[in-house]
């Protein structure tokens, strides 16, 4: 079991720190680049690059009244959401797919697969 952990590329747990603004404010964030790769995929997923997607998900996620005391973390939980998604299959491994596009209240209410995903992506299946 262990083996598919430990011969995994080692730049995937070196951490990198990225210094971005937001709000006029300069913060920097330091991950690992397994973390920083997810992100950066999900940013380019709906056509924003990573600085802009991590201020996007700052500002929702204070607008919903959540408390980011420690932000890291928040990335990498959604990180790991996003991951978690794609494999129950409410988010669509098909990166062309924007995030935007999916019901997201019917995945938050416990819908999976097809069902979640946008008419058009279903439409094209079939």
């Amino acid at each position: 079991m262990c083996k598919l952990f430990i011969n995994a590329d080692p730049e995937l747990w070196v951490s990198r720190t990225h210094s971005l603004r937001i709000d006029g404010m300069v913060t920097s964030v330091r991950m690992e680049n397994a973390f920083w790769q997810v992100l950066a995929e999900l940013a380019e997923r709906d056509g924003m690059n990573l600085p802009q997607m991590i201020t996007r998900l700052y500002h929702e996620s204070i607008d919903a009244g959540h408390d980011l005391g420690n932000f890291t973390s928040f990335l990498r939980v959604c990180a790991l959401r996003y991951l978690e998604l794609q494999l129950s299959g409410d988010v669509p491994r098909d990166a062309r797919v924007p995030i935007a596009s999916l019901d997201a209240d019917r995945i938050l209410a416990g819908t999976t697969g097809e069902a979640a995903m946008p008419d058009v992506v279903t439409k094209a299946k079939h």
